[in-house]
């Protein structure tokens, strides 16, 4: 194991501390949570012990900046640092901290042989990409790409009613700066998914999104007495969203086996008493798909079982917000790149689609980007089990440091 091995396993144990959940592996840090402002605070620490500049943009971006030809674009790199409530430790994380220690490397070999490069360098650690404390997911990197308007962002609320503004400002993380001028994007991350543990794959090159269509649902009934009311009187709001909790799940097999990811991943009920029949739920339903198809057509089907839970169960539903993105493909000369680098380092690498939605399906709209992914164990995510093998870990960051050194020197711009 080399030093610069040794380095990033230590700075990576250190920051694995911040929210960790006792008695695990893993972590609690929501956006904007006190543990969100500790470990933001100890990385831009880091960033400045290597000569970075460290600024924040409205929205809670944070940036470690290295100017090392004034006035050019910057290489930027990175993901995010927000957990879900109860999570791993590498969602994320891995690829804020792949990221800086990558460009720390290219910034050493460059000074050690006095070369100039085409561009800059930045380390990016995106705000709210989880979405689990403030809807919608990916929001830092929606607002500096121009797909959302910053001051919806800033007046959104988490379930306890505080505003994503009064958040950032609580832990001093919402600051002026208005983003570097990016030439390139690159991204790393752990797959979230098993395939690539299974086929002995150690560098995903993604290639494609699969899309996706996230709703809110907001249904109504009437509030009544749990145990006097007449059954064939209630209007029971919980139990119309239950019935499309259920559909969720038996949509998917209406399709061919794994053309379709369904989930309810949230549910608040009012006014959730023991003896009261609910009057209203929030209900989050998700749909992914592979195939523009599919996703069409099990949409459609969705917005049949609402009109028929309206009128069986006589409960309002309304779509109170939405949230979506189609399949797209990552640049080709990305995927490119990253072979090549694989092969020079003797990496097994294949193309690899991805499920999850990431900051890079943002900036891959803004920007040549390049998507990476390195093995999940058992493909376990969102979860305090969540495991990347440091071996996994080490070649994840040799392998975008070989990406970052091309794009310094203006790979994918030419």
């Amino acid at each position: 194991m080399t030093q610069q091995d040794d380095s990033f396993l230590a700075d990576w144990a250190v920051h694995s501390r911040f929210g960790a959940v006792e008695g695990t592996n893993g972590v609690e840090r929501q956006a904007a949570s006190e543990a969100d402002g500790q470990q933001r605070k100890w990385f831009a620490r880091l960033l400045e012990s290597h000569g970075f500049t460290v600024q924040r943009d409205a929205i809670g971006n944070q940036f470690g900046l290295l100017e090392l030809v004034p006035g050019a674009p910057y290489v930027l790199t990175g993901s995010h640092m927000d957990s879900q409530p109860t999570a791993g430790r590498f969602d994320g994380a891995y690829g804020v901290m792949a990221s800086a220690h990558a460009c720390f490397r290219v910034a050493d070999e460059l000074r050690a042989c006095g070369e100039r490069p085409r561009f800059n360098l930045a380390v990016v650690n995106w705000f709210n990409e989880e979405g689990s404390r403030f809807k919608p997911s990916m929001m830092g990197s929606s607002v500096f790409t121009g797909k959302m308007p910053l001051t919806d962002a800033l007046a959104t609320r988490d379930p306890h009613g505080v505003s994503v503004r009064d958040a950032l400002d609580a832990i001093d993380e919402r600051g002026g700066y208005e983003g570097p001028e990016v030439a390139s994007y690159a991204e790393i991350h752990v797959q979230q998914g098993r395939s690539m543990e299974q086929e002995g794959v150690t560098i995903g090159l993604v290639n494609a999104t699969w899309g996706a269509h996230k709703f809110e649902f907001r249904i109504t009934g009437e509030q009544a007495h749990s145990g006097s009311t007449l059954m064939e009187d209630r209007q029971d709001a919980l139990l119309g969203a239950a019935r499309l909790i259920v559909a969720a799940r038996e949509l998917v097999d209406e399709f061919e086996p794994g053309i379709l990811h369904t989930a309810c991943g949230e549910i608040n009920v009012y006014p959730n008493s023991p003896v009261v029949v609910a009057s209203e739920v929030q209900l989050l339903f998700d749909l992914r798909s592979p195939s523009s198809e599919a996703l069409d057509a099990a949409y459609a089907r969705v917005m049949e079982t609402v009109e028929r839970v309206r009128r069986e169960d006589r409960v309002g539903i309304e779509v109170v917000a939405e949230h979506s993105w189609g399949q797209n493909p990552y640049p080709e000369d990305g995927v490119e790149l990253a072979r090549e680098v694989a092969e020079e380092l003797g990496l097994t690498h294949d193309r690899v689609m991805t499920v999850a939605g990431h900051d890079s399906t943002n900036m891959k709209d803004r920007a040549p980007t390049v998507m990476l992914f390195v093995p999940s164990v058992d493909g376990v995510s969102h979860n305090l089990k969540e495991f990347t093998r440091d071996e996994d870990l080490l070649a994840g960051v040799d392998h975008l440091t070989g990406v970052v050194r091309r794009l310094a020197q203006g790979a994918l711009v030419d």
